[in-house]
C-alpha cells in the first residue's frame, strides 16, 4: 500500500515534530541488546530511509550508540525519535511517535538472537539473526 501524504508525529512534550513518508505500512522489531536497553524492550520501528524531517532540531540530542549507527532524543522529554544510520541514508523511526496508528503490520524481527524468553509476538514474521542482518547489507 503506497501511502502519499507523510505521516506526522511528535514527542511527548511535543518539543520536537517529525514527517515521514514511506511506500509502505510495514514495521520491524529489533531486539538487539542496545535497542532493548535503549527503551526497555524491543525497537518497533518504521524504515524510512531518508524521507524524514523534524522540527524542533534545537531540542534533539544525539547519541552515537555504535561505530556505524546513532539515536536521537528529546532533550526535555526523552523521548526517542530515532536511530540512523551514519553512512547510509536510513532512518528507522519509533512506531509510537507517528499519529496515525491504524494499519500497521509487523512483518520483520531482527537480531532474534538476542530476543530474551520472557516475551514473544503472536505474527509470523522474518527472522533474522544479527549475523544473518549484517550480511543481508553487506556489512561484517
Amino acid at each position: 500500500m503506497t501511502h502519499t501524504k507523510p505521516l506526522e508525529g511528535r514527542c511527548l512534550c511535543a518539543a520536537v515534530s517529525v514527517s515521514a513518508s514511506v511506500s509502505h505500512r510495514d514495521l520491524g522489531a529489533c531486539h538487539c541488546d542496545t535497542c532493548r536497553r535503549w527503551g526497555g524492550g524491543p525497537l518497533l520501528a518504521v524504515e524510512c530511509e531518508d524521507q524524514v524531517t523534524f522540527s524542533g532540531e534545537a531540542h534533539i540530542g544525539v547519541y552515537a550508540s555504535s561505530d556505524w549507527a546513532e539515536r536521537g532524543f528529546c532533550k526535555h522529554c526523552g523521548t526517542h525519535l530515532f536511530y540512523r544510520l551514519r553512512e547510509q541514508p536510513f532512518y528507522a523511526i519509533p512506531v509510537g511517535l507517528f499519529d496515525e496508528q491504524d494499519s500497521w503490520q509487523l512483518n520483520r524481527e531482527v537480531f532474534i538472537d538476542q530476543k530474551p524468553a520472557y516475551y514473544c509476538f503472536a505474527q509470523t514474521t522474518l527472522q533474522l539473526t544479527g549475523e544473518e542482518l549484517f550480511a543481508l547489507h553487506g556489512a561484517s
